[in-house]
């Protein structure tokens, strides 16, 4: 361990009269703030719960998941009588921590739907925990056109929560859920959540809280609800950071890990692929926008905005890690900030897992319930809070409250800290020894389209789909692409024209680039691919989306499809309407589509059946609960479809 830290954690644990409630905390339970200082506050809170004979608050879980809240609250002292959760790998690793000799000696994990469960009638409950799955109101719905909210039967689940408060009448509940849930469908869903808890009996009281903000080496934002039968409630003042009484420092990646074993099965493990190897550059608290031209990258791979925020995601040693995600692909961060994944050890730590506390499953699995998990240390502190409040304990330390007309600076402090890492980037970039770009040279090729729409080069040798051979000529002017049938057609029946928007630039070192051949839709489609193939081969951009932007931005390049006098059919129509951008990039009504494509209203389903499969990749309430009915987004003028891409496999059609 540094020696700078070893004296910070020294200096907090002779110091006994301080305003820090951490400091408070150390001294009345007696713990030493070390590395993995949750864990030892978690046990001595329970001690002291145990020794002073606190009254049983029988308590209910809902919606437990890996057993976050639960953590939190078993230490505290509540009782948690029953855990329901419906996934079996959740269920798989709350059992391992129930029974004699475990985390939850005297607790049962039922794995039910939350719609069929039905206490027994006898059952007494003090108090339910719990937060309804999150995706509906997620980042991600918000990305993919707004949230479905309440829309979805996932974000319904919250009326199973009220059944239940209405049919135990526990003197209090809290609830946790994603921030967006307040955002979502304009407020109405946040608007029918607070009148169902109103109906059911219950006062509320709520806030946005970040983790890190409470001991947590983890910036994550949720919200909080605690509901009362009778009283107030007020919630605690965070105990880290510069809205913590004497602004105590937050509790760093680097230190929650630092004494932890580095041997792993998963600490040599590289992460590989297509874009693992860019990682080595990215400076810790920076991401796949360090290769972008915003950042002022010299050979920028990825366009602003253009990926999530964790892709590629470096952590910081020095703050809080952002939020660790449930479930993410190879380049899903926080990644080490030596370049490689952090081990489930580690990520037990950045969560407040205890070291002790089982959790089954291989990796990917065990992922999942770390990133699902609310972080133990904020539930402790919420715990003791809410004991205080509604049960009358009196704690053994001071536990400053926050006022409800006091404002937390998390916000503002995560848009001085982009500034802070825009000016890293930029010094790392100035430090950068720029690879000579590879020059676009004649070649001609063989390679094939898989119905997934994978491209190959295949050197003749046709495994599976159509053999074509493509020919690439590139000079100072144009970049040509034909696929060649036999011999080149002396007049092509299908050429598209790619340029930079005006007033834009790109990379490549042409003005113009041209594909052309025979027309066919898999002919279009291996265009597309083969451009792409390119891009990526001369280590320009990733893909052409990177090329292009992202579809919410101004795109930065324009085309231009032109075919031969014997392909002007319905679908060849639409066609040369996406490709001019028409219809594109935003969600549009079927009747305004229509008139933009110059078809009738009936066939809108079936040519956006037909995009779909040319490789366009075509949203619209289905594939998304998102979007409206009878709406449609095609976000790019030329197909984006992968293996990998996650509309593939979904249909338009119910």
């Amino acid at each position: 361990m540094p020696v700078q830290q070893l004296a910070l954690f020294s200096d907090l644990n002779k110091a006994v009269k301080s305003t820090s409630t951490v400091r408070a905390m150390a001294h009345a339970l007696q713990f030493e703030y070390i590395p993995g200082w949750p864990d030892l506050f978690g046990q001595s809170l329970r001690r002291w719960a145990i020794d002073n004979n606190l009254q049983t608050i029988r308590t209910l879980s809902l919606f437990s998941g890996g057993g976050g809240l639960d953590i939190g609250f078993h230490d505290a002292g509540f009782s948690i009588q029953t855990m329901v959760e419906f996934e079996p790998k959740f269920i798989e690793t709350l059992n391992a921590n129930c029974g004699p000799d475990q985390y939850f000696a005297d607790s049962e994990a039922l794995c039910q739907d939350i719609r069929h469960y039905h206490p027994p009638d006898n059952i007494e409950i003090d108090f339910i925990i719990g937060g309804p799955p999150c995706q509906t109101f997620s980042a991600a719905g918000r990305r993919a056109a707004g949230t479905q909210g309440t829309d979805d039967d996932r974000g319904m689940l919250f009326t199973e929560y009220v059944r239940l408060l209405e049919q135990l009448s526990p003197r209090g509940f809290l609830f946790e859920n994603v921030y967006g849930i307040t955002g979502s469908q304009n407020g109405e869903a946040w608007l029918a959540i607070q009148q169902a808890f109103a109906a059911a009996g219950y006062k509320i009281f709520f806030r946005i809280l970040d983790t890190a903000d409470f001991g947590v080496p983890q910036h994550r934002e949720r919200l909080f609800i605690v509901g009362v039968k009778e009283g107030e409630y007020l919630f605690p003042r965070p105990t880290h950071g510069p809205d913590s009484p004497d602004k105590f420092p937050f509790y760093s990646a680097a230190k929650a890990i630092s004494n932890l074993s580095a041997k792993s099965q998963y600490e040599n493990q590289s992460i590989g692929g297509r874009f693992g190897h860019l990682l080595e550059d990215i400076p810790p608290g920076l991401n796949y926008s360090f290769y972008t031209e915003k950042m002022g990258h010299p050979q920028p791979v990825f366009a602003w905005r253009s990926k999530f925020s964790d892709f590629l995601y470096k952590a910081d040693p020095t703050r809080p890690v952002r939020t660790i995600k449930a479930q993410g692909g190879q380049y899903t961060g926080p990644f080490h900030w030596d370049s490689r994944p952090f081990t489930i050890a580690e990520l037990k730590r950045l969560q407040t897992i205890p070291d002790t506390y089982q959790i089954l499953g291989g990796k990917q699995a065990s992922i999942h319930q770390i990133g699902n998990s609310v972080p133990p240390q904020i539930a402790r502190i919420l715990a003791v809070s809410i004991l205080q409040q509604l049960f009358g304990v009196d704690l053994p330390f001071d536990l400053p409250l926050l006022q409800p007309y006091e404002e937390l600076g998390f916000r503002k402090r995560k848009r001085q800290l982009t500034q802070s890492y825009k000016a890293k980037a930029k010094k790392a970039i100035s430090q950068l020894q720029v690879v000579e770009q590879k020059t676009a040279v004649s070649r001609t090729y063989t390679a094939q389209l898989s119905t997934k729409f994978k491209w190959t080069e295949t050197n003749g040798q046709n495994t599976n789909g159509n053999l074509l051979t493509v020919q690439f000529v590139p000079d100072s002017q144009q970049w040509l692409f034909n696929i060649i049938h036999n011999k080149p057609a002396p007049s092509p029946e299908m050429r598209i024209t790619v340029k930079p928007t005006p007033g834009t630039t790109w990379q490549l070192d042409a003005n113009k680039v041209i594909l052309q051949g025979p027309a066919s839709l898999t002919n279009f489609t291996s265009l597309w691919k083969a451009f792409e193939y390119e891009l990526n081969e001369l280590k320009i951009k990733a893909d052409l989306v990177q090329l292009c932007g992202y579809y919410q931005y101004d795109p930065r390049f324009t085309s231009h499809l032109e075919l031969s006098t014997d392909n002007q059919t319905l679908e060849w129509q639409v066609i040369k309407k996406v490709v001019a951008g028409i219809g594109v990039g935003q969600i549009i009504a079927a009747e305004q589509l229509a008139e933009l494509w110059h078809i009738e209203l009936g066939n809108v389903l079936p040519m956006a059946k037909m995009l779909k499969k040319t490789g366009y990749e075509v949203r619209n309430a289905t594939t998304n609960p998102q979007i409206p009915a009878d709406h449609f987004l095609v976000p790019y003028a030329f197909p984006t479809l992968t293996p990998v891409s996650v509309q593939l496999h979904k249909s338009l059609s119910a």
